[in-house]
This record gives structure tokens, C-alpha cells and sequence, in this order.
């Protein structure tokens, strides 16, 4: 086993200057897939973990207060800063809002116009907040289908630039037999190697990692969804109570 590593190391560093240029880039995109493997594993499993911590403490909290109190201490959580986005502008909202007893019957049309155009607000506000979460999510994953996708591709490069000069040589040398052609074509399939090692498992993260951001956004839209239910209904149920 210690004389292949030998070998394998002996291979690479008898192969030419474009070849070992090739294994250079290769090393480059693996070293960078894996980190961000790392990072984004860990990212999304804890997004999930605090997600739903979020979603049980919500929807058993009797204030939205105590809600977006909990959302601040969850900075991993896409649903609890949506959340607390969209709280942030229902406060605005209400805040600014006309006053809640209409002067005249004539008025009552304009305040209810007025309050569901605050929900208007509150729904760009959650939309743009959950299209910044999952922009935040993405950020790098991309690079792991780049990866997936040229990888392959760079060592092919590098194993038939390594293919032709070996040709050259038997060329120059005027031979052909195999302990001649052999010694150059296993160096040269070293890059071709490399760029499958690099590319399966950034493919594979990459396709996993989409899975599960595709779940979250699905989440992000019915937390959404039934954040303006409890909105318009409480609106609803506040004209209701009027005499």
C-alpha cells in the first residue's frame, strides 16, 4: 500500500508542466466543494433544527409579541426572520394607521381600504423577506454544480494534453511498445481521476443541498400565507366587535 502512494505520488510529479497545472485546478475546486459542503450542511441543518422550534413556540404563543421576541433569538431560522420582518411592518402599519372608531358611516369603507392596504405592505414585506432568505441560503451552492459540471471536463483536458505528448515522444523516440506508451498514459489519466473525484460528490451535494432549499421555500410560503390569515382574520373579527 505504501509503495502505490509512492507511485501515485512519483506519477504526479514526473507529469508535465500542463498536466500538473490541470491537477492544480482540480485541487482548487475539491478543497473549495468540500468547504463549502461543510458550511452549508451545517447551515441548513440548523436552519431546520431553529425553523421548527419557531413554528411549535408560535403557534403556541398567545401574543405575537412574545413570538417576534423568540424570532430574535433564532438568527438561523429563515421562518423567524421572515417572521420578524413581517411583524416589523405590521407595526409600521398599525402604527401609522387611521384611528379605529370611523367619524362619519361613510368613513367606515375608507378604513377598512386603508387596513387591508396595510396588509398589501405586509405582504411585499414577507415576499421580499423570504426571497432574501432563500437568496442567503443559495449563496455558494451554485459553485458545487460548476464544479459538477467542468471538473470532468478539466481533467479530460489535462489527461489527452498528457495522451499527446506521449504520442510525441513515441513519435520522437521511434518505439511503440507498451513499457513505452504505458508510463504516459497512466500519468495522464491521473487528471481524469481527479476530475471525477472532484465533480461526484459536488454533484451529489448539489443536488441534496437543492432538495432541501426547495423544502424550505415551500415552508417560508406557508408560514407566509398563514401569517396574512391571522392578520385578516383578527382585522375581520375587529370590525365584527364594532357596534
Amino acid at each position: 500500500m505504501v509503495s502505490q502512494d509512492i507511485n501515485l505520488i512519483q506519477m504526479v510529479s514526473s507529469s508535465g508542466l500542463m498536466v500538473n497545472f490541470v491537477l492544480l485546478m482540480l485541487l482548487f475546486f475539491s478543497v473549495m466543494s468540500w468547504a463549502i459542503i461543510f458550511i452549508k450542511y451545517r447551515y441548513i441543518r440548523r436552519a431546520f433544527k431553529e425553523s421548527a422550534l419557531f413554528t411549535d413556540y408560535f403557534w403556541k404563543s398567545r401574543d405575537l409579541s412574545e413570538a417576534f421576541v423568540k424570532a430574535k433569538q433564532l438568527h438561523s431560522s429563515p421562518i423567524a426572520q421572515v417572521f420578524r420582518i413581517g411583524y416589523v411592518e405590521l407595526k409600521k402599519v398599525s402604527q401609522s394607521g387611521p384611528p379605529a372608531k370611523p367619524q362619519a358611516p361613510g368613513q367606515e369603507t375608507l378604513t377598512m381600504g386603508a387596513h387591508f392596504a396595510g396588509i398589501d405592505n405586509v405582504t411585499r414585506a414577507l415576499r421580499r423577506a423570504t426571497n432574501t432568505e432563500i437568496t442567503r441560503i443559495t449563496q455558494m451552492v451554485p459553485f458545487l454544480a460548476t464544479t459538477g459540471n467542468t471538473a470532468p471536463f478539466i481533467g479530460l483536458f489535462g489527461t489527452v494534453w498528457g495522451i499527446m505528448n506521449s504520442f510525441h515522444g513515441i513519435g520522437l523516440r521511434g518505439s511503440a511498445t507498451l513499457a513505452v506508451v504505458a508510463p504516459g498514459i497512466s500519468e495522464a489519466l491521473i487528471a481524469t481521476a481527479a476530475g471525477l473525484a472532484a465533480a461526484i460528490p459536488s454533484v451529489i451535494a448539489f443536488n441534496y443541498f437543492m432538495q432541501k432549499i426547495k423544502i424550505i421555500e415551500t415552508e417560508l410560503q406557508g408560514f407566509s400565507a398563514d401569517f396574512l390569515n391571522i392578520i385578516e382574520r383578527d382585522i375581520m373579527s375587529a370590525k365584527g366587535s364594532k357596534p
